[in-house]
């Protein structure tokens, strides 16, 4: 019987932690880029609605435990894009084109290839300088809502140290006390707002939004979880279908965009905890534990409603905080992946600095502007060591 058990465990382990950890950020990605709360509600829905059903499917398909989670790099790098000219249609507009991209990348392996052949410590500067504000949100926090961030961290810190998988969801439970011993404004929500709706938005596209926010979120999305993704499974001594893992996702993602989904994509962080012997002794065993996982996730969409009527009730920096420990782990590894290479150390800060100042230049925001640098750099210094 524990057998049997442990992986079905496993997968809503895999499930709670993966939406506890970071829906925040989701959310808080969403509403930088025009979406109103009920939008934003919508595409948390339907993120974990089609982030379920792709796992399901690949599970059951391949028989390989093969985790799908939405991209939390890709909400981080919203927060960083702000406002759109256009507006939240425009952002929808950039979530399908994201979502092509991904299709066709899985459908022509070179496109796959060239993405990961960007210089890995230009990439992970990027990412950084897209993380770098919301990981500054608990210092923030903890100057401008002592009382209210103070627990947050407190809790985090010990539990990182003691039982590090449920640091974030432990910090957010926290959150959420603090936010509804404070607020009064959630009971006036009703029953009615806090049902799982889906609420469509035509798309809308302009080239600055496809080159600022569309393209961005397709190499992150792909640099920042689904490359490492795979070499998870990897790891864990499977082989999986990368290109059939591209289409499942890609295909998720444009069915999602339309109801405010951002990007969907092969898990990273949490893909460990159904692809590890923790899951099952039997790695042929652990596919039920992804499977399960999906199952659990499309399960947790429905409390989108609630969960972003709390988001909307509690002081914005108190979010962002909480979303911010969620991605100090991701900061550390984009980091290290930064300065791995000393010749490239120079080229990867300017991609840092220039992500990270935000700055938005002919309607294109700093993540592609910061990618562009970094390259270039790149190439100016290893054109300037050739002779030599």
């Amino acid at each position: 019987m524990a057998g049997r058990t442990q992986p079905l465990l496993a997968g809503v382990v895999t499930a709670l932690v993966g939406f506890a950890s970071s829906f925040t950020v989701v959310l808080a990605g969403l509403r930088a880029v025009g979406a109103t709360d009920a939008q934003a509600a919508s595409g948390l829905l339907v993120l974990c609605l089609t982030a379920g059903l792709a796992a399901a499917w690949l599970g059951l398909r391949h028989r390989i435990p093969m985790s799908v989670a939405w991209s939390t790099p890709g909400a981080a790098l919203l927060v960083a894009t702000g406002p759109l000219p256009g507006g939240w249609p425009t952002a929808v507009g950039a979530f399908l084109v994201s979502g092509v991209l991904i299709v066709a990348a899985g459908l022509f392996p070179p496109l796959g290839r060239a993405v990961a052949a960007i210089p890995r410590p230009v990439a992970g500067a990027m990412l950084a300088g897209v993380l770098l504000p919301l990981c500054t949100a608990p210092v923030r926090a903890l100057v401008e809502v002592p009382l209210l961030a103070a627990p947050v961290v407190v809790t985090w810190v010990l539990l990182h140290r003691y039982a590090r998988r449920w640091a974030v969801p432990a910090a957010l439970a926290v959150a959420v006390v603090a936010i509804t011993l404070t607020a009064s404004g959630l009971g006036g929500v009703g029953a009615a707002g806090l049902l799982p709706v889906v609420e469509l938005t035509a798309p809308a596209w302009s080239l600055s939004a496809t080159i600022g926010l569309a393209v961005p979120l397709f190499l992150v999305t792909m640099a920042a979880q689904n490359v490492p993704g795979m070499a998870v499974l990897v790891g864990y001594g499977y082989r999986p279908p990368f290109g059939a893992a591209l289409r499942a996702t890609g295909l998720a993602s444009l069915a999602a965009a339309p109801a405010g989904g951002h990007a969907v994509n092969l898990a990273a962080i949490s893909a460990a905890l159904a692809a590890g012997p923790d899951a099952h002794p039997d790695p042929d065993r652990r596919w039920i534990a992804s499977v399960t996982a999906g199952v659990g996730l499309a399960l947790l969409g429905l409390g989108a409603g609630l969960a972003t009527a709390l988001v909307a009730l509690a002081p914005p920096v108190l979010i962002e905080a909480v979303a911010g420990l969620a991605l100090l782990g991701a900061l550390a590894t984009a980091i290290a992946a930064a300065v791995t290479e000393p010749d490239a150390r120079e080229a990867a800060v300017v991609a840092f600095v220039v992500t990270a100042s935000g700055v938005t230049l002919l309607g294109v925001g700093g993540a592609f502007w910061g990618l562009l640098a970094g390259w270039l750099m790149l190439l100016l210094f290893r054109e300037g060591r050739a002779p030599s």
